[in-house]
């Protein structure tokens, strides 16, 4: 990132300037000269303003792959000139235009600042990319108080506030880049730009200083660093004094900066570091540790960083902490090799004289972004949909249990798992087949290795026999020699760096993945797909690396090499764009093949308008580890507030540290792996998909004991709430589609003005009702939890007692359940109990009545499998509760669909600080009331 540096300096010095010229009016707004470049404004909605900035002469750039054409009408704008800013009005926002300089300020409808650009910033700089004569493009605004930044994809930094934090976005295994920055303050900026794009201070990260460093003599210069073999620091075997925290480079005179440390032994081995640090400047300093294997950082005491990842997947953590000019901090690090790890360097960046609000990306024909204004969160994230498309619909089975392993190795073997979880009662829709379903040489075939999976068609007629749907795993990858590889390479649809290279993947094959930006190749990969998959009889798909994963060791240039070129241009041009694309082909070809089927598609990565074709995306390849449980909570609300409704994860993490692998059995670690894996299903229990996977030990819910051991017992309870509470979670999904509602909302979505609230990285809310706590910590029994301030306070879920509001209370969490708070004014509608998602309507449905303050809840249904909902088919029944009157009305249906109840049994429960009432599968009632579709209404 060098060329960050030079770009930081490239901010234009101020000079007086003329008047730029009156902007040309335009049908859906102004274009302005300045000079060089054109300035464009364009009103998309009475909230969301386009702009670019361009050399262009309509100062327009390139079509974008994330927005769609704007349809209905222009709304309503005027213009008016101004000696020193022009002012563009809607009736939901301003736009001011500086009469000298172009600079942009966003208003509320009141006139009241919103962002406002930095002065004297230039936007575009010329570059040479990859050959390609381009732009570099970046804008930067002035911070506000008191404000928090939310969104920007998924990411593993266990953050929930964005601001005062740096960071690349480029998709890779585990991050997830969508450039839409959502704001505390009530606006979103959507950014759209695929090329490689950074967030915050443009400085680079760097080693810390050497003058910095004391080492634990006192001497300056340098740490003490202490190398052991084995993974527990006793048996030392060197001392030195490092002067960089860097595995691979052992010294800047030894000129071996591509090997592993020589002080480090062969095998198991750990290193600590340990001395001061002399602050130089006073302000936050950024820490950045790129590693693998066991790594913790603390600064006088306090720890900052403990993670650890598995030797095939390092990746970056960081911190933050404040110090002070001329101050002393102890500082201590260690790291354990793991296995085969041989990833460590940590670096960091100094305070910023520059608080800017900033975002720079590599390629562009110029800056191209939206702005949308709320005030509400859920308005701005609607206006994201706006931008990009609506989410599709999810088929209703899509809500129930997934399982997964790596993997079912045979037909029967799916079958008989399918088989246990009937035979044991667990309500269960969906099962997973994951990769080497084929011969090991023939990955991209698409074939089933007909010894383990000899008629795919019984195999998935089985499966939905038993009353279950089956994803499948398929890749945009092909080892040479394969039929489709050699249809592929004959037609120049295939990236050519890993053929060019010899390269070979992880398990010894040559190998290529095909071009996703090429429109033709995108149909020849769906119609391989539709031959041998598709027409077999399988109900969704898991497009997995969709990176796409082209280099062992995934980083940003190789990544931008490795797709390079493309049918689209550079791949540092269109570096975010692949998942995009590989999911677009999907959906594009399943819709001409079964036009009124729903396409389910999970997919390991995403970007801008990924909801629009049917797709949900999972965090990665994470590690069973209790830090890593809890970095998912802020990934997943990272990814839904960037405005993509359906995300999910390996409950229990995908790659297993040793300790657990070869003990889950019943050794000393067993207690752990259990409870780790239990209050994970505790908490996936409440995210868009419930998913289960992971390599082994095995994950099937009777792995973790058996009828009667807590383990399994709370877990066959949470999957049992979890179908209760399908009408409630299939309503937010019909929301998500026509309101563009988020279903696992960050708590600024709901209390924008509660710093606290913002700040906190393990507490959200699950549609309106819910706020869910997850434990993260092995043997934890209480936690605390922040009770937002709320008219009428809280409940607990479990206990139905009133909790009051504005406080923090240390809340009980045994074992068998986490802290699960209902807010008053909430109606919470639960349906029968079901094995699967189908098996019966959801009739009678339980109304729980949480009162304090007035409710609404709109009940959604549709036929839960068919399109018919975007051409309107789908009901809706208003439900209300006046808090004054002491009234719940059920209103009159809107809308309907074929194969709707013509009634619904409405079971009331009213619950109240006076009036508690626990959590039960079967509560009784206050009262019944039979629904024929007309308005009926209740005092109780």
């Amino acid at each position: 990132m060098r060329f960050l540096t030079s770009l930081f300096t490239l901010a234009l010095a101020s000079s007086a300037l003329a008047a730029i010229p009156a902007p040309q009016r335009l049908p859906d707004g102004l274009l302005f000269d300045l000079g060089d470049h054109r300035l464009r404004l364009t009103v998309c909605a009475d909230n969301i303003v386009r702009v670019t900035e361009s050399a262009a002469r309509d100062g327009t750039v390139r079509p974008s792959i994330g927005a769609v054409p704007p349809s209905g009408p222009v709304p309503a704008w005027t213009w008016t000139d101004g000696t020193e800013e022009g002012m563009l009005s809607t009736a939901a926002l301003r736009v001011g235009v500086d009469s000298r300089s172009g600079r942009i300020r966003f208003l509320d409808a009141d006139g009241r600042p919103v962002l406002v650009e930095r002065p004297e910033v230039k936007h575009l700089i010329p570059a040479l990319v990859q050959g390609e004569q381009t732009w570099h493009v970046q804008d930067q605004w002035e911070p506000n108080d008191n404000e928090s930044f939310h969104g920007l994809g998924q990411y593993q930094f266990g953050l929930s506030d964005l601001k005062g934090y740096d960071f690349d976005l480029w998709q890779h295994n585990t991050a997830i880049a969508v450039p839409f920055l959502v704001s505390s303050r009530g606006y979103g900026i959507l950014w759209d730009n695929c090329s490689h794009t950074h967030w915050g201070d443009l400085r680079p990260f760097e080693p810390i200083a050497i003058a910095q460093f004391v080492d634990r003599e006192g001497k300056p210069g340098a740490l003490t660093a202490s190398y052991f073999a084995g993974r527990d620091f006793s048996k030392l075997v060197a001392t030195q004094r490092d002067t960089r925290v860097d595995i691979r480079i052992p010294d800047k005179n030894d000129g071996n900066n591509s090997g592993i440390h020589p002080l480090l032994p062969v095998g198991e081995a750990s290193v600590r570091w340990e001395g001061e640090i002399v602050a130089s400047a006073s302000g936050d300093y950024q820490f950045q540790a790129y590693f693998d294997g066991d790594f913790k950082l603390w600064i006088d005491g306090r720890p900052l960083i403990n993670h650890w990842r598995q030797d095939w997947l390092a990746g970056e953590d960081m911190a933050k902490v404040n110090l002070q000019a001329g101050s002393r901090h102890h500082i201590c690090m260690e790291w354990i090799r793991d296995m085969n790890s041989t990833s460590l360097r940590v670096d960091w960046k100094t305070p910023s004289a520059s608080q800017a609000t900033a975002l720079w990306s590599e390629v562009g024909d110029g800056v191209d972004y939206y702005f949308v204004q709320g005030p509400s969160l859920d308005r701005v994230i609607a206006g994201y949909r706006t931008i990009t498309g609506r989410a599709a619909m999810m088929p209703r089975w899509a809500f129930g249990l997934w399982q997964s392993r790596e993997r079912y190795e045979t037909a029967q073997q799916s079958l008989d798992a399918i088989d246990e979880f009937r035979r044991r009662g667990i309500p269960f829709d969906n099962i997973v087949q994951d990769w080497q379903y084929w011969r090991k040489d023939q990955w991209g075939s698409h074939e089933f290795d007909k010894e383990r999976f000899p008629d795919p068609v019984a195999w998935v007629n089985g499966i939905h026999d038993r009353h279950a749907q089956v994803m499948i795993s398929v890749w945009g990858k092909y080892y040479a020699g394969t039929a489709n590889y050699d249809e592929m390479l004959k037609a120049g649809y295939l990236f050519e760096s890993t053929i060019k290279e010899k390269a070979v993947d992880f398990l010894g094959y040559p190998f290529a993945f095909f071009d996703a930006f090429n429109p033709d190749a995108r149909k020849l990969f769906w119609r391989q797909m539709k031959t041998n998959i598709y027409s077999a009889g399988v109900d969704a798909w898991w497009m997995d690396a969709s990176e796409p994963d082209l280099t062992s060791r995934p980083g940003l240039e190789e990544q931008k090499t490795h797709i390079n070129p493309n049918h689209m241009g550079t791949g540092s041009r269109m570096l975010l764009g692949y998942p995009l694309l590989i999911a677009s082909a999907v959906w594009d070809g399943q819709r001409e093949a079964a036009p009124d089927k729903r396409v389910f598609n999970l997919t390991r990565s995403g970007y801008l308008g990924l909801q629009r074709y049917g797709a949900a995306s999972w965090s990665g390849d994470i590690t069973s580890t209790w830090t890593a449980m809890r970095k998912q909570i802020t990934a997943g609300l990272g990814y839904s507030i960037s405005g993509l409704p359906y995300w999910t994860m390996d409950i229990g993490g995908f790659s297993v540290p040793e300790r657990f692998s070869i003990d889950a059995k019943g050794g000393p670690q067993t207690a752990e792996w259990r409870e780790l894996n239990t209050r994970w299903f505790q908490f996936g229990t409440f995210v868009p998909l419930l998913r289960v996977h992971g390599q082994v030990p095995r994950r099937e819910m009777w792995f973790f004991g058996d009828k009667g051991e807590p383990a399994y017992d709370t877990m066959l309870t949470f999957d049992r709430l979890r179908y209760r509470l399908l009408p409630y979670i299939y309503s937010l999904a019909g929301a998500a589609t026509q309101d563009g509602g988020t279903l696992m909302r960050p708590l600024v979505m709901d209390f924008p003005g509660d710093a606290l609230a913002r700040s906190l990285t393990d507490q959200y809310n699950f549609g309106p009702a819910l706020m869910v706590s997850p434990v993260t910590t092995y043997r934890a029994r209480t936690r605390s939890v922040y009770l937002p301030p709320t008219t009428g306070g809280w409940y607990d879920f479990w206990t139905g007692s009133a909790l009051g509001s504005g406080k923090t209370i240390e809340a009980d969490a045994p074992f068998e359940r986490l802290p699960l708070m209902v807010r008053a004014g909430s109606i919470l509608p639960l349906g029968p109990e079901l094995q699967y998602a189908a098996e019966k309507p959801s009739d009678p449905i339980t109304l729980l009545v949480y009162t304090g303050k007035d409710a609404t809840f709109s009940l959604y249904e549709d036929d839960g499998l068919s399109n018919g909902y975007e051409k309107g088919a789908f009901a809706r029944i208003p439900i209300t509760w006046n808090e004054t009157a002491r009234t719940l009305s059920i209103g009159a249906r809107e809308g309907r669909f074929e194969g709707m109840l013509a009634q619904h049994h409405f079971r009331i429960v009213l619950i109240s600080p006076a009036k508690p009432v626990p959590f039960s599968f079967e509560p009784g009632a206050d009262v019944e009331l039979n629904y024929d579709g007309s308005r009926v209404q209740q005092r109780l």
